[in-house]
């Protein structure tokens, strides 16, 4: 499952106990209220009304008012109650909801933990012979993971205090580690992994940086430089946002290639007679393209534009070369 469709997944799950509480709310004040855009709450909604009980008829389904929220942009749902109703667990369930539970405890930030224990001591109260099944299993969080939470927590700190960080940053497209000063905007996980964002001085630009490739980070005494232009980077839609600047390439997928189209975000996709599928994908980084043609071993081809159908070419035959040469 990719990130986008983890994070609808947690949103939706969060969106329809807030729904029932509001009894209808718009879409703007439900996109302000989740942090998305309006467009992403009605994506939401257009899977929520496939959403409901084992059976999957009509009356087993999520009711969305379609003609409410057509018409005056105001969600209203029913034939959702059955999620009220309380959760009954086996201690088995229990038992493995608590270890789950300890484990999201460990990798937590601090703003998170209490909330993470007062939901551990209701459930351990209430699990019984679950909360003492649990108690023998022991959960270790990895040296890496647990180098990243103390990183967050020191990030979390500087976002919250306005202060700016230098870092010590490995770029894997380089294979080269950079040092530069950040105005920290926030801190966010994305795809399984922990990103800061921030306005980086460097680039001269807004960027995403990853945690586990930071080797240090030090929370500077000077204040953050205001960037009244800039905002926290809304990635429920994904880490690959293209822009309508990036340069826009053509590209054909053999069948073994076609996930490419599903996993990054494209333009368009059209098949073709020969079996290939025809995109066109909006480029930050020639380089990540070109990367990529090459890791997909031939199942994928640039044609336009030119210039970049030709870098890629001259890239392959320069690889294939020095390859040959070693041999």
């Amino acid at each position: 499952m990719s990130g986008g469709a983890r994070d609808q997944v947690a949103r939706m799950l969060a969106l329809v106990p807030y729904l029932q509480a509001h009894d209808e709310v718009t879409v703007d004040k439900a996109a302000a209220d989740f942090g998305v855009r309006p467009e992403q709450i009605l994506k939401d909604l257009n899977v929520l009304w496939f959403c409901g009980l084992p059976g999957l008829g009509m009356g087993d389904l999520i009711d969305v008012d379609m003609e409410a929220l057509e018409e005056g942009g105001v969600i209203r749902i029913s034939n959702a109650d059955y999620l009220t109703r309380p959760l009954r667990l086996d201690s088995s369930e229990a038992s493995a909801l608590i270890v789950a539970l300890r484990a999201l405890r460990d990798g937590s930030a601090d703003d998170v933990r209490p909330l993470v224990d007062r939901t551990l001591r209701k459930l351990e109260a209430a699990a019984g012979d679950g909360a003492a099944l649990a108690a023998q299993v022991d959960v270790r969080i990895a040296p890496e993971d647990a180098a990243v939470l103390q990183l967050r927590e020191r990030l979390d700190r500087a976002v919250a205090s306005g202060r700016q960080v230098r870092l010590d940053y490995y770029v894997p497209a380089r294979d080269e580690s950079t040092e530069r000063v950040v105005d920290p905007l926030r801190v966010v996980t994305a795809e399984g992994h922990t990103y800061l964002d921030a306005w980086c001085h460097l680039a001269e630009d807004q960027r995403l940086f990853r945690l586990d490739r930071v080797s240090s980070a030090e929370v500077l005494d000077t204040p953050v430089v205001p960037h009244p232009d800039v905002a926290p980077r809304d990635l429920s839609e994904g880490l690959f946002q293209a822009s309508p600047e990036d340069l826009l390439a053509t590209v054909s997928l053999r069948p073994e290639a076609r996930w490419v189209a599903e996993y990054y975000p494209v333009e368009d996709a059209t098949d073709q007679p020969d079996g290939t599928l025809l995109v066109h994908v909006r480029v930050g980084d020639p380089g990540w393209l070109t990367r990529l043609v090459l890791r997909l071993g031939g199942a994928a081809t640039v044609l336009e534009p030119a210039s970049l159908a030709d870098a890629v070419r001259s890239t392959a035959v320069n690889a294939l070369a020095h390859y040959e040469h070693r041999s």
